[in-house]
Protein backbone atom coordinates (compact mmCIF):
# COMPACT_ATOMS: atom_id res chain seq x y z
CA UNK A 1 0.00 0.00 0.00
CA UNK A 2 1.05 3.54 -0.72
CA UNK A 3 1.52 6.05 2.51
CA UNK A 4 3.25 9.65 2.48
CA UNK A 5 4.67 10.48 5.87
CA UNK A 6 4.42 13.85 6.99
CA UNK A 7 7.18 14.77 9.25
CA UNK A 8 6.78 17.46 12.02
CA UNK A 9 9.35 20.23 12.65
CA UNK A 10 12.00 19.25 9.77
CA UNK A 11 14.60 21.57 8.49
CA UNK A 12 13.38 24.49 11.35
CA UNK A 13 14.57 25.69 14.49
CA UNK A 14 17.99 24.08 13.77
CA UNK A 15 16.53 20.21 12.72
CA UNK A 16 18.28 20.24 9.71
CA UNK A 17 18.21 17.42 7.18
CA UNK A 18 18.73 16.06 3.73
CA UNK A 19 15.62 14.43 2.07
CA UNK A 20 18.01 12.22 0.30
CA UNK A 21 19.38 11.50 4.24
CA UNK A 22 15.55 10.82 4.89
CA UNK A 23 15.06 8.79 2.25
CA UNK A 24 17.25 6.37 2.81
CA UNK A 25 16.44 5.84 6.69
CA UNK A 26 13.18 4.94 5.35
CA UNK A 27 14.56 2.11 2.91
CA UNK A 28 17.01 1.36 6.38
CA UNK A 29 13.82 1.07 8.58
CA UNK A 30 12.08 -1.71 4.92
CA UNK A 31 10.08 0.59 3.10
CA UNK A 32 9.74 0.29 -0.32
CA UNK A 33 9.79 2.87 -3.45
CA UNK A 34 10.89 5.65 -1.58
CA UNK A 35 11.12 9.50 -2.39
CA UNK A 36 10.54 12.95 -1.45
CA UNK A 37 8.06 15.96 -2.02
CA UNK A 38 10.05 19.20 -0.72
CA UNK A 39 12.57 20.12 1.88
CA UNK A 40 9.71 19.78 4.72
CA UNK A 41 9.35 16.42 5.46
CA UNK A 42 7.02 14.65 2.88
CA UNK A 43 8.06 10.66 2.20
CA UNK A 44 6.00 8.56 -0.32
CA UNK A 45 6.91 4.99 -0.02
CA UNK A 46 5.24 1.79 -0.06
CA UNK A 47 4.48 -0.90 2.57
CA UNK A 48 2.45 -3.50 3.92
CA UNK A 49 2.47 -2.49 7.43
CA UNK A 50 -0.48 -0.85 8.99
CA UNK A 51 -0.15 2.84 9.91
CA UNK A 52 0.30 2.91 13.35
CA UNK A 53 2.97 0.14 13.29
CA UNK A 54 4.63 2.49 10.62
CA UNK A 55 4.68 5.26 12.31
CA UNK A 56 6.05 3.78 15.22
CA UNK A 57 8.84 1.91 13.17
CA UNK A 58 9.63 5.45 11.39
CA UNK A 59 9.26 7.29 14.21
CA UNK A 60 12.02 5.61 16.05
CA UNK A 61 14.30 4.83 12.97
CA UNK A 62 14.45 8.93 12.60
CA UNK A 63 14.87 9.66 16.01
CA UNK A 64 18.14 7.14 16.18
CA UNK A 65 19.44 7.94 13.19
CA UNK A 66 19.10 12.26 13.49
CA UNK A 67 19.40 12.76 17.22
CA UNK A 68 16.06 13.97 17.69
CA UNK A 69 12.67 13.26 19.01
CA UNK A 70 10.61 12.62 15.53
CA UNK A 71 7.33 12.97 15.46
CA UNK A 72 4.87 12.12 11.95
CA UNK A 73 2.16 11.12 10.43
CA UNK A 74 1.48 8.52 8.36
CA UNK A 75 -2.06 8.64 5.68
CA UNK A 76 -2.49 6.34 3.12
CA UNK A 77 -3.10 7.23 -0.93
CA UNK A 78 -6.46 7.11 -0.27
CA UNK A 79 -6.39 9.51 3.29
CA UNK A 80 -4.38 11.53 1.38
CA UNK A 81 -6.49 12.30 -1.30
CA UNK A 82 -9.22 13.48 1.42
CA UNK A 83 -6.80 16.32 2.49
CA UNK A 84 -6.77 17.54 -0.80
CA UNK A 85 -10.48 17.13 -2.29
CA UNK A 86 -11.83 18.31 0.63
CA UNK A 87 -10.61 22.36 0.76
CA UNK A 88 -13.68 24.59 1.77
CA UNK A 89 -12.07 27.75 1.12
CA UNK A 90 -11.85 29.00 -2.71
CA UNK A 91 -8.96 29.72 -4.50
CA UNK A 92 -7.54 32.95 -3.96
CA UNK A 93 -4.11 33.98 -4.68
CA UNK A 94 -3.82 36.57 -2.25
CA UNK A 95 -4.29 33.84 1.03
CA UNK A 96 -2.70 30.41 2.35
CA UNK A 97 -4.61 27.48 2.82
CA UNK A 98 -3.31 24.88 5.21
CA UNK A 99 -4.67 21.74 5.74
CA UNK A 100 -3.25 19.50 9.72
CA UNK A 101 -2.43 15.98 10.14
CA UNK A 102 -2.49 14.90 13.14
CA UNK A 103 -3.44 12.65 15.87
CA UNK A 104 -7.91 11.83 16.03
CA UNK A 105 -9.50 15.20 17.50
CA UNK A 106 -6.79 17.25 17.26
CA UNK A 107 -9.06 19.15 14.56
CA UNK A 108 -11.06 20.24 17.62
CA UNK A 109 -8.21 21.52 19.60
CA UNK A 110 -7.26 23.73 16.83
CA UNK A 111 -10.72 25.20 16.25
CA UNK A 112 -10.73 26.10 19.73
CA UNK A 113 -7.50 27.42 19.99
CA UNK A 114 -8.37 29.90 16.20
CA UNK A 115 -11.52 30.87 18.41
CA UNK A 116 -9.63 32.28 21.21
CA UNK A 117 -7.13 34.11 18.36
CA UNK A 118 -7.53 37.48 17.39
CA UNK A 119 -7.90 37.49 13.45
CA UNK A 120 -6.68 39.13 10.51
CA UNK A 121 -9.59 39.92 7.85
CA UNK A 122 -10.27 37.24 6.13
CA UNK A 123 -8.48 34.45 8.08
CA UNK A 124 -10.47 32.22 8.67
CA UNK A 125 -10.73 28.16 9.87
CA UNK A 126 -12.97 25.06 9.30
CA UNK A 127 -13.25 21.77 9.89
CA UNK A 128 -14.37 19.16 7.00
CA UNK A 129 -13.94 15.64 7.23
CA UNK A 130 -12.16 15.93 10.54
CA UNK A 131 -9.27 17.74 8.76
CA UNK A 132 -8.37 21.09 9.97
CA UNK A 133 -8.26 23.94 7.18
CA UNK A 134 -6.79 27.28 7.48
CA UNK A 135 -6.95 30.21 5.55
CA UNK A 136 -4.91 33.16 6.42
CA UNK A 137 -3.50 36.43 3.62
CA UNK A 138 -0.13 35.36 2.42
CA UNK A 139 3.04 37.17 4.06
CA UNK A 140 0.89 36.75 7.70
CA UNK A 141 1.07 33.27 8.57
CA UNK A 142 3.54 33.02 10.99
CA UNK A 143 2.73 36.90 12.48
CA UNK A 144 -0.88 35.40 12.98
CA UNK A 145 -2.23 34.93 16.62
CA UNK A 146 -3.03 31.93 15.52
CA UNK A 147 0.56 31.00 13.57
CA UNK A 148 1.93 31.63 16.88
CA UNK A 149 -0.15 29.22 18.88
CA UNK A 150 1.12 26.38 16.29
CA UNK A 151 4.61 26.63 18.17
CA UNK A 152 3.51 25.44 20.76
CA UNK A 153 5.18 22.62 22.50
CA UNK A 154 2.22 21.29 24.44
CA UNK A 155 1.23 20.81 20.65
CA UNK A 156 4.33 18.94 18.94
CA UNK A 157 3.72 15.43 19.38
CA UNK A 158 -0.08 16.23 18.12
CA UNK A 159 0.12 17.63 14.24
CA UNK A 160 1.80 19.31 11.52
CA UNK A 161 0.63 21.05 8.69
CA UNK A 162 0.82 21.71 4.87
CA UNK A 163 0.46 24.27 2.57
CA UNK A 164 -2.75 22.49 0.33
CA UNK A 165 -0.36 22.46 -2.73
CA UNK A 166 1.88 20.18 -1.19
CA UNK A 167 -1.30 17.61 -0.77
CA UNK A 168 -1.53 17.43 -4.40
CA UNK A 169 2.04 17.74 -4.97
CA UNK A 170 2.47 14.29 -2.66
CA UNK A 171 -0.69 12.37 -4.87
CA UNK A 172 0.83 13.05 -8.02
CA UNK A 173 4.42 11.72 -6.49
CA UNK A 174 1.79 8.66 -5.66
CA UNK A 175 0.88 8.35 -9.03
Amino acid sequence: MKYCAFLRGVNVKGTNMKMADVCQVFKDAGMNDVSSILASGNIVFSSDKNENDLKTILEKAMSDHFSYEAFLFVKSQEETAVFWNSVPFEKNDDFHVYAFVGIPGVENILMEEFQKASQAENEKAEIVNDIFYWQVSKGNTLDSTFGKVLGKKSLKDQFTSRNINTFEKVLKKMG
